[in-house]
């Protein structure tokens, strides 16, 4: 089993990405922290991510939708990660639920080392769940960046421009085996 994660900093149109990769057959996984936002907001939390167990019912929904998909190949837009560069840009620590998750990844190489990585598009459309300014985005797209590389994956630029090449872009990577990075 494949397990790819696309992401990147927010707005800059992975959500779009996955639903056109779903369209060509891929399984696809979406986003965790929106559905937990969504879901807060649907019962009339507005902020949910000031809420003190929001990281952890990250974790808990992204461990559940990664143990359930099935596909050979499959999608997340983010990952524990994700959800770790998330705490830090909160400025929240590393809680024991996100730390074993991190740790449970890494050992059992749940996701593949190369993380597509999705640039901005130049701006940050809000939304409901996404209330930050596009200079915010970027700040929240470097400490992506490095997370990712802190725990020892390889980013693959998905560069800005139209959406057919993204996914065109993002699907030739997935279809062919990345390189193994060396041991050590």
């Amino acid at each position: 089993m494949r397990r790819y994660v696309l992401t990147g900093t927010p707005g800059a149109g992975k959500t779009s990405i996955l639903r056109c990769l779903d369209e060509l057959g891929y399984g696809v996984v979406e986003e965790a922290a929106t559905a937990v936002i969504a879901q807060a907001q649907a019962l009339g939390e507005d902020q949910p991510w000031t809420r003190a167990s929001f990281i952890d019912e990250i974790v808990a929904l992204q461990r559940k939708r990664q143990l359930e998909a099935t596909s050979s190949v499959q999608v997340f837009d983010r990952s524990p990660v994700c959800t770790h560069a998330l705490a830090t840009y909160l400025g929240r620590p590393v809680s024991p639920a996100l730390a074993a998750e991190l740790e449970r990844i890494t050992s059992e190489g749940v996701y593949e080392r190369h993380v597509l990585f999705v640039r901005n598009l130049g701006f940050c459309e809000p939304t409901a769940a996404r209330r930050i300014s596009f200079q915010e985005s970027l700040a929240f797209e470097r400490i992506h960046e490095e997370s990712y590389r802190a725990f020892g994956y390889e980013l693959i630029d998905i560069p800005a421009g139209d959406m057919a090449h993204r996914v065109a872009t993002v699907s030739s990577m997935i279809a062919r085996p990345m390189p193994q990075a060396p041991a050590g």
